[in-house]
This record gives C-alpha cells, structure tokens and sequence, in this order.
C-alpha cells in the first residue's frame, strides 16, 4: 500500500516542478506573447516554492490574479493661529505589504501545495491554522525584446544581468524553454538565445491570512483565493539603508520639490521650471532668507 501511495504521488504531473515551471502537465504550456513597451501581465512570472522541490521556487502557473498592496497613512501638520493650512504631511509606519492570489483548483495541487505546504493529495493541511512556517515569493516582470534592446543587453533575447549594490541589481536574465529553431549563425546558436531581462522583486515571509473557494452550482470551474501578509520587499541586490536613492532628493540632483529645494540642500536645482520647452516659469523659493 505505501509503496502504491508513493507511485501515486510520483506521477502528480500537477506538482512536478521542472525546468522553473511548477508543474509538467499540459496545463503548464507556454504560448507567445506580443513585444510592446507597455509591460504586460502575459509576461509576468510569479514563483513560490512548490511542496515537495527543495532546491528553488518555481513558476506557480494557472493563476488568474496576483494582486500585491502597499499602504500607510499621511498624517498633516497644523497650527492654531495659522489659518487653514498644513504645514507639513509626515508619513507614518508602512502597513504590512498584502497580497491576493486567485488560482483555478487543480485536483492534485491546491493554492497551499503551491506555496510549499503539504496539502491537499500529500498531506493533512485543511486550514490556516495548521501554517506553522512562512513562505517566499518572487515575481518577475520581464521585458519584451524590444525593451531589451533599449535596456542594453549586448545580444538580443539572451537578458542583462545587474550588479549586486548596483542600481540595476535587481535585473536578472531568464531563460526559458526551447522552442521550434530558427536559422542562427553558427556562432550564436539559437538554442541559446531564448532569454530576457526581468525586475525581480521578493516578497519575503508571507503568512496567509485568509482562504476562500466558491463551490457552486451554476458554475463550472472552482477557483480558490488567499490573501497573505508580507514581512519584507526588497529586490534581493540592493543594500537598503538611510541614504539610499528614492527618487526626488535634491541632494543627488533630483528635481524634489518647491518645499523641499530651499534650506541649502546641496545639489538642490534652481527654483526655475520649465513648461513643455516653450518657456520658463520663475518659481519663487522661500529660503527663509532677504
């Protein structure tokens, strides 16, 4: 009897990670995708370690919808005797990243066997509360060809790699799988130009915090959705700290703003600015000065 069950769960096609994909049925095919500059969800990869494969995350594969949320609150600073006017708005704590899977249900892999818990056909988990260890995700926007070209990459369809504490650290090359060939020069054979750029953010450390499926009876097909909560994002290469570049610091030659450009910032821009190219607008900065 073990040694059947055994067999049984070998031959689960639905959860055998291969190759980066989750699973070798034919519900894990890859099809084409179009090559615009508009980032598109047919490209977008999102891996989760399957129960069962120690050795990476794979593509999680028949999802409907990934849905990532960021959040806190902006609270204004005003003054008695000041009129109605803010003074200032400090952002408060960052609220726990959420996010939402929606995943069509497989027979032999559920929304939890594809996050790296033992449930469904190989094991006893049912509910939220038997979730005694956190999990990891990865998504991965990929360029198209044409976005490749413009990123740089010195061949095309191979993918450039960032460097670790660089600013495109977070850019990996990914490869996928083979194809029907095309004529190639001897010297770069096809075979090996099937990759592309990719952002790779990590979500680390997600807890579900709900799970829901709709059984019913005018519906076909079961769908399952979870909602977790996120520890940690980062890009997995950048050294995060208090002087990191965030976008918009004067300091580093950042336009900022009109607020933000006076008080002798070094490196802070005139408090002139440009409309469309047709002219100058002189903005008056309070320096708290004559």
């Amino acid at each position: 009897m073990a040694s059947q069950k055994l067999a049984a769960v070998a031959g689960n096609t639905d959860n055998r990670p291969e190759n980066g994909v989750g699973g070798t049925s034919y519900l894990y095919n890859f099809g084409t995708s179009p090559n615009t500059r508009t980032a598109v969800s047919q490209k977008v990869r999102i891996l989760t370690p399957h129960f069962g494969e120690t050795s990476a995350m794979h593509q999680m594969g028949v999802i409907s919808q990934f849905a990532p949320t960021q959040s806190r609150t902006v609270e204004p600073v005003r003054g008695v005797g000041f009129g109605d006017k803010i003074a200032e708005l400090v952002p408060s704590v960052t609220e726990p990243t959420t996010g939402n899977f929606e995943r069509a249900l497989l027979y032999l892999c559920n929304l939890w066997q594809a996050t790296g818990y033992a449930s469904g056909v190989d094991g006893p988990v049912r509910s939220l509360s038997h979730h005694r260890w956190p999990f990891d995700i990865e998504q991965q926007l990929v360029f198209s060809s044409l976005v490749d070209a413009d990123f740089g990459s010195a061949v095309v369809n191979v993918g450039h790699d960032g460097s670790a504490g660089a600013f495109d650290g977070g850019v990996k090359s990914i490869k996928y799988p083979a194809v029907t060939k095309s004529a190639a020069s001897p010297a770069e054979p096809q075979d090996d130009r099937r990759g592309h750029s990719a952002i790779i953010t990590l979500y680390e450390a997600c807890w579900f915090t709900s799970w829901n499926a709709t059984f019913a009876k005018d519906a076909g097909m079961i769908m399952e959705s979870g909602d977790i909560s996120v520890t940690d994002v980062h890009d997995f290469a950048s050294m995060y700290g208090e002087f990191l570049a965030t976008g918009n610091d004067p300091t580093i030659g950042q336009l900022g703003s009109i607020r933000f450009q006076g008080g002798g910032l070094t490196g802070a821009t005139a408090g002139t600015a440009q409309l469309g190219g047709g002219g100058a607008l002189a903005a008056t900065v309070n320096t708290g000065g004559a």
